[in-house]
């Protein structure tokens, strides 16, 4: 399948505030990416800094290098797709613009591509430069999503990888409310190989991702692939329907034995045990409620603001 340009390789980075690593990143990219047609697109999730300007600026130098503006942030899967979407070539890297992720594996990941693997995909070890929660709580995430949606992920995945334009081309015909790039890509089960790599450190700046952040994100990749949520519900109801038919026989033979005062705190107990449940179930199904009203609105998963000149859509 011929791209629009023929262009080999796209290079797709979603940034937000990274103005401080964008000219190191660029220049090590350029230096890392063999002697073949490519693009470089930075999509800026909405950034309040100087990263867009920086982006121009290195697009009017450099015409390999192109640049797309959201008119806000709408968050790294989102501006991740915007960049899939805008991708011209045949093959489409991801990656992080912190540097976390070596441009210097590209080649390794080319190599595989060309051995006929579909999907390259990296997994990072992140001893060094991750603390211990993130750390766990990342591994944990993995577990809790593969049990719950059937789709196998190990620890370590990324969204520093390597995609054939059929792949991608998948992607984007998913309709997610939250898109959620990586277990897209395990659940449409292309040939795939992983590369391991150790993290780098972060060039410049801050992590932008919270533990609020990480939190909504890890909710919505988990309700996008799976209804298991909603039966874990049938099976609450039954074990805590089961829990009040013995409470009421409890309570039953307190009466008749004249000792009802002293069911009463088990009985409160119990009580609010099943209000507990109750409301931990209508929180589930209510955020998925939530997902059909989003989904019906059909609102765009991103707009884009503006595009360097050399952007030939």
């Amino acid at each position: 399948m011929n791209s629009k340009k023929d262009i080999y390789l796209s290079v797709v980075i979603p940034v937000f505030n990274e103005e401080d690593n964008i000219d190191i990143l660029l220049k090590t990219l350029v230096d890392s990416i063999p002697r073949l047609s490519y693009e470089i697109i930075i999509i800026d999730d909405g950034s309040t800094d100087g990263t867009w300007e920086r982006v121009k600026h290195y697009a009017i130098a450099n015409a390999n290098v192109k640049g797309v503006k959201l008119v806000r942030n709408f968050g790294h899967q989102h501006a991740l797709l915007a960049g899939l979407a805008c991708a011209q070539g045949l093959c489409i890297i991801s990656m992080d613009g912190d540097l976390q992720h070596p441009p210097s594996l590209i080649p390794a990941m080319l190599e595989k591509y060309q051995a006929g693997f579909l999907v390259v995909n990296t997994s990072r070890d992140d001893t060094k430069v991750a603390t211990l929660f993130k750390r766990k709580s990342s591994s944990l995430f993995y577990k809790i999503f593969s049990f719950l949606t059937d789709v196998p992920m190990a620890p370590g995945l990324s969204d520093f990888r390597l995609l054939d334009r059929l792949v991608v081309e998948q992607i984007l015909k998913l309709e997610d409310v939250d898109i959620f790039v990586r277990g897209a890509v395990e659940w449409l089960g292309f040939p795939s190989i992983t590369i391991p790599y150790e993290a780098g450190k972060r060039f410049a700046g801050v992590s932008k991702y919270s533990l609020r952040k990480m939190i909504n994100f890890a909710r919505g990749s988990i309700v996008s692939f799976s209804t298991k949520p909603l039966v874990l519900g049938v099976w609450l109801g039954i074990f805590t329907s089961m829990f009040a038919f013995f409470e009421i026989i409890y309570i039953l033979y307190q009466v008749l034995n004249h000792k009802t005062v002293a069911g009463w705190a088990s009985t409160v107990g119990i009580i609010s045990f099943l209000f507990g449940v109750l409301f931990i179930m209508l929180g589930i199904v209510g955020t998925y409620i939530a997902r059909i009203h989003i989904a019906l609105q059909n609102r765009p998963k991103y707009v884009v603001g503006e595009l360097t000149s050399n952007f030939d859509l």
